[in-house]
């Protein structure tokens, strides 16, 4: 989630990239049963996922374009022309591949423009000697599809390229295009993915909209409560704080040790609390997730903070779950630490990286400033890790008209009358791309899991089996509805 410092941060964002609601606190419940048989299309989905997981594509030591080429091989195979299927690699980043193909509709038959399905294929490093399986194998277990990528993003990855081949091997013609991105770049924001086909490539993925990562279903004790559909995400920045000191021999200490001013630093940040800060997004998610929140004293936490922002009390409740004090503010962690030169010797320098998440309605200036009012050091130097790329670029995104009605019908169709409700990403993604270039871009899987369940980022990576399968169906019937063609 963008940025090469990214990696190292903990799983907040698993909990909010399918979940970002409220469901029951306590034990998650075990998944149902993986299905016994497979038709020839969960199959065909199941092969390419695996596929997939089972190419590196860490940035620095495994290769996107590997993933991209095997991927473009299974189009051209099915008969896609060879120009609607590119892979495309930015000039000096060997493995930094993107794919992009175009299924071509009925000509003449509608003037839509296309829709956009994007996924990114690379994904944060996974250390073999940390998991108790090879994260770079696909193993089915217990309920769970396990390995690097399961939940993010490569089931999305797999599921669009399943059900696109499923299309052009039953002679489907769309009424519009449909362009499939699957990109480099999207975990460590290097310019090299969604920003450069965006900014370098835009005629190739123009489209009326993109369905994206960032959305998803949450499941309370094993059952539906909602379905949500990213309309926006906080933008990420990273901070570096330094403390610096002339140092001198370890064995005279000095009052005024760089580690030790870092150190206050830092708690400062730790206690720091930015205020509450709704949008478009947030506030009807809150008055939309009381109505299933199964915890009533955080459903009334939600109905009082949506009607008055400055309810203290009632932040303070929602604020006692990590995803929504993350929700409802700009959010600022340290994630990298470094101090000292020498073991026998005062440190001269010591610095940390703060990782910030910062809600839509803010910036970037804001967000620093609030820093150093936090620290209150003036021998404290705060400067931004990498330099924002260009302006802040937020954007709150009401959900198309027509891709919210087809997702609450098959929602219903599939899980009952559960809400669908628009929803703001703690996490970036790369959406934020595709919105700068006017390409409206929201989260929507179908794929259902309990907060935190999926731990994407973290050790033991998964997603349930059933969800994989339902966010199949799901996606496929989404498209093809989008797209004028009749249910598979």
């Amino acid at each position: 989630m963008t940025r090469s410092h990214a990696r190292f941060t903990t799983g907040l964002l698993a909990a909010t990239l399918v979940a970002l609601g409220a469901t029951a606190a306590g034990a998650q419940s075990a998944p149902p049963p993986s299905p016994t048989t497979l038709t020839p299309h969960q199959k065909a989905a199941r092969e390419i996922y695996k596929q997939l997981i089972e190419i590196n594509t860490v940035d620095s030591v495994g290769s996107v374009t590997k993933a991209a080429q095997a991927m473009a091989a299974r189009f051209r195979t099915a008969g896609f022309p060879a120009s609607d299927v590119q892979v495309l690699v930015p000039d000096g980043h060997p493995t930094k591949g993107n794919l992009v193909v175009r299924y071509r509709g009925r000509a003449g038959a509608s003037t839509k423009k296309p829709i956009l399905l994007l996924a990114h294929l690379d994904v944060v490093a996974a250390q073999r000697e940390d998991w108790p399986r090879d994260p770079f194998v696909l193993h089915e277990e217990n309920g769970y599809f396990l390995g690097r990528g399961t939940s993010d993003d490569k089931a999305m990855a797999a599921i669009f390229v399943a059900n696109l081949l499923q299309m052009k091997q039953q002679g489907i013609l769309p009424d519009r295009d449909i362009i499939l991105a699957l990109t480099a770049d999207e975990e460590n924001g290097d310019s090299n993915g969604a920003e450069w086909l965006a900014n370098k490539h835009k005629a190739l993925i123009d489209a009326a909209y993109a369905i994206n990562e960032g959305g998803g279903g949450a499941l309370a004790d094993g059952k539906p409560i909602y379905q949500s559909v990213q309309a926006a995400e906080k933008v990420y920045v990273d901070f570096t704080i330094v403390a610096t000191n002339p140092g001198g021999h370890s064995s005279v200490p000095r009052p005024d040790n760089a580690i030790y001013e870092l150190a206050d630093a830092l708690l400062r940040v730790s206690h720091y609390q930015f205020p509450v800060a709704l949008n478009d997004v947030t506030r009807p998610f809150l008055e939309q997730t009381a109505k299933v929140e199964p915890r009533p004293e955080m459903a009334a936490a939600m109905r009082a903070l949506a009607a008055d922002p400055a309810d203290s009390a009632a932040a303070a409740t929602l604020s006692t779950d990590p995803r929504f004090a993350s929700m409802l503010r700009t959010s600022c962690v340290a994630t990298r630490l470094s101090g000292g030169h020498a073991y026998n010797a005062l440190p001269q320098r010591a610095t940390a990286n703060i990782n910030c998440r910062i809600a839509p309605t803010s910036s970037f200036e804001a967000t620093r400033d609030a820093l150093v009012r936090a620290i209150a050091d003036t021998g404290i130097h705060i400067d931004y890790t990498i330099p924002p790329n260009g302006k802040f670029g937020a954007t709150v995104t009401p959900v198309d008209p027509e891709l919210l009605a087809v997702t609450t019908a098959l929602t219903k169709q599939m899980w009952g009358d559960i809400p669908v409700i628009p929803t703001m990403s703690t996490g970036a993604t790369d959406g934020k791309y595709m919105r700068a270039v006017g390409i409206p871009t929201f989260g929507v899987s179908g794929l259902f899991s309990e907060a935190g369940e999926t731990n994407a980022h973290g050790r033991d990576e998964k997603l349930r089996v059933k969800s994989f399968y339902e966010g199949l169906s799901f996606l496929d019937q989404l498209v093809r509805r989008l797209s004028g063609v009749p249910a598979a």
